[in-house]
């Protein structure tokens, strides 16, 4: 079983939204805090939103407001509805623990024309 699998990215214009998928393995998601990480283009990755095993949500400022993370204990997925979407919120965005330590998927492209 692959750890990570994001699905959802694609192009969107500036204002409109999209929903991100994360399904995990049960040995990594069972009882992390998750994240959502990002990397734009000759920038470091960076951690945009958390979510732990009873809910408690944390946004990075550039993503609070617009971002919503939440997750599903039963399958197993950490899900991330963006709203209000910039150009700047272009990036690969990839999903993991918020320590970062399960093995990193692919990652899924999100494109927000201006």
């Amino acid at each position: 079983q692959v750890p990570l699998v994001e699905s959802g990215g694609g192009l969107q214009q500036a204002g409109g939204s999209l929903r991100l998928s994360c399904a995990a393995s049960a040995i990594i998601f069972k009882f992390s805090t998750m994240g959502w990480y990002r990397q734009a283009p000759g920038k470091q990755r960076e951690l945009v939103a958390t979510i732990t095993t009873d809910g408690i949500t944390g946004y990075a400022n550039s993503v609070k407001g617009r971002f919503t993370i939440s997750r599903d204990n039963v399958k197993n997925t950490v899900y991330l509805q963006m709203n209000s979407l910039k150009s700047e919120d272009t990036a690969v965005y990839y999903c993991n623990r918020d320590s970062a330590t399960a093995s990193w998927g692919q990652g899924t492209q999100v494109t927000v024309s201006s």
